[in-house]
């Protein structure tokens, strides 16, 4: 499975990015009053982004070497995907305020930007490492 590593890599950041930019379109919209983010196709075409993510995350998961985690970045990332679902979804959750849910929707966007800082880096301080290493 190795030799569609290159193949799996670049097609879970696309996901990834993909994914980040359905949130950040869906949830500005949603902040602004729009219906539409909230529609059932809309939320199983994120959904099935995310599903194809985690799949591809996942299966380079299987691949990789086990020396690969010995740094800490990849658990960081995890750690950090966690927080970004929780924010996401309480972002996008209609019962509470509006400011509530702009804070939410801010947090979600920063700690998916530091996700992102941490994969390209392979470093659990992303793009900080450069500047205390």
């Amino acid at each position: 499975m190795i030799e569609f590593y290159p193949q799996i890599k670049q097609f879970h950041i696309a996901l990834a990015l993909l994914s980040g930019s359905l949130f950040a379109l869906r949830g500005g919209f949603a902040l602004g009053g729009a219906r539409w983010p909230q529609a059932l196709p809309v939320k199983w075409l994120s959904y099935a982004i995310d599903t194809a993510l985690l799949t591809a995350a996942l299966m380079l998961l299987t691949i990789l070497p086990w020396a690969m985690f010995a740094n800490g970045w990849l658990l960081a990332k995890i750690a950090l995907l966690v927080a970004y679902v929780v924010l996401g979804v309480l972002a996008m959750r209609p019962g509470r305020t509006q400011r509530g849910r702009a804070t939410c929707y801010v947090a979600a966007l920063l700690v998916f930007a530091s996700v992102y800082a941490i994969a390209r880096a392979h470093h659990p301080l992303g793009a900080l490492a450069r500047w205390l290493a």
